[in-house]
């Protein structure tokens, strides 16, 4: 193909201090939405759906962003694009703040970031062949020629696992995991750097589940990729992520790598999730099971102080008044938890015989 714009980037570090700098950087950032009332729409609370999210990824990173369903994974991801308006906070792309930017001003940054999203059947246009799908990110941005255009998209085809000549068919033709395929393909059309993938494979058999990971991590390795990957299934998370963001009720709780999350938790929720995740050997190890009382409470009228509180088995009197930061409780390894004072640690639920 003539056209360079249709290569993928090289990656580029930053010098200096000989750290990377970070490919995307949230800081405080804030999603409300008014809850409105009577004739007249008049606003009575806020859904707090994010409240105060900080994180950043790296070039060829993944970070895992867990949670209960309804804790604001997904809006995370969504405003993160914006594709929603954030309340508060910034977003850095690159070291660029596009918090600001308009939808016009935006379109170039559209490049550097794409979404796969979590219903591969609602994610794509049932009146369009497939390959009309994945060109259409070329033709909004206009890179290269047509024929061009339906070369590369034949290309993707064949990179996500799809035969070239099934570009022609329509959404209602393929399965599943093949719908999944055609909107990784679709996010990969325009050259992304950064991914947004939500709960990607949640709507998957957990055979064709397996295929798509395999296929993330293989594309992530031959282009560099950056991934926020969306998941409630740690199982998931612990295979393809490399650092781990736990997440409740519209706060992250707990950060670290994958293997310090899985191995010692130091969030009371955290190993509430991981006592849930399945042991492949049950013979040879079993797990205490940690039973949360009560329902997550309503976004628009969060607990006090810390919003895990009511339902956390360590719970203080200050846990209910004042909200634990997030704060480095060993090298690498964040939580948010008035129990961890001074490097002082709570003690965790340890798999049975260990």
């Amino acid at each position: 193909m003539t056209d360079t714009t249709m290569t993928k980037p090289e990656t580029v570090f930053a010098s200096g201090a000989g750290e990377e700098a970070p490919l995307i950087e949230i800081t405080d950032l804030k999603k409300h939405f008014p809850v409105t009332k009577g004739v007249f729409s008049r606003v009575v609370g806020q859904v707090h759906a994010v409240d105060g999210v900080s994180f950043s990824i790296k070039h060829g990173e993944t970070l895992g962003l867990v949670g209960e369903s309804g804790c604001g994974k997904s809006t995370v991801g969504r405003t993160v694009l914006k594709l929603l308006e954030p309340t508060g906070g910034s977003i850095k792309i690159k070291g660029e703040d596009i918090t600001a930017l308009s939808p016009k001003e935006m379109l170039p940054y559209r490049r550097e970031m794409q979404m796969i999203f979590q219903d591969p059947y609602a994610s794509l246009n049932p009146r369009m062949q497939a390959g009309d799908v994945v060109r259409e990110p070329l033709i909004i941005h206009e890179v290269g020629s047509k024929a061009e255009q339906v070369e590369r998209v034949a290309w993707l085809f064949e990179k996500v696992g799809l035969r070239p000549e099934r570009m022609y068919a329509y959404a209602h033709e393929f399965s599943g995991g093949q719908r999944q395929r055609i909107g990784i393909a679709r996010a990969l059309a325009i050259n992304p750097e950064l991914m947004v993938c939500d709960e990607p494979v949640s709507a998957l058999d957990v055979s064709i589940q397996a295929q798509i990971i395999n296929l993330l991590m293989d594309l992530q390795d031959e282009f560099q990729l950056s991934y926020l990957f969306i998941s409630h299934d740690l199982a998931v998370v612990e295979h393809i992520a490399h650092k781990v963001a736990v997440m409740y009720l519209g706060r992250i709780v707990e950060a670290t790598d994958k293997t310090s999350l899985f191995e010692m938790p130091l969030h009371p929720y955290s190993e509430a999730l991981l006592s849930a995740v399945p042991i492949p050997d049950a013979k040879a190890r079993t797990r205490n099971r940690m039973i949360l009382q009560g329902d997550v409470p309503s976004p628009i009228n969060p607990p006090s102080g810390c919003h895990f509180h009511a339902r956390c088995p360590y719970a203080m009197a200050r846990c209910s008044v004042e909200a634990p930061p997030l704060r480095e409780v060993v090298p690498g390894h964040l939580a948010a938890c008035h129990l961890h004072e001074n490097g002082v640690t709570f003690p965790l639920a340890k798999p049975a015989g260990e």
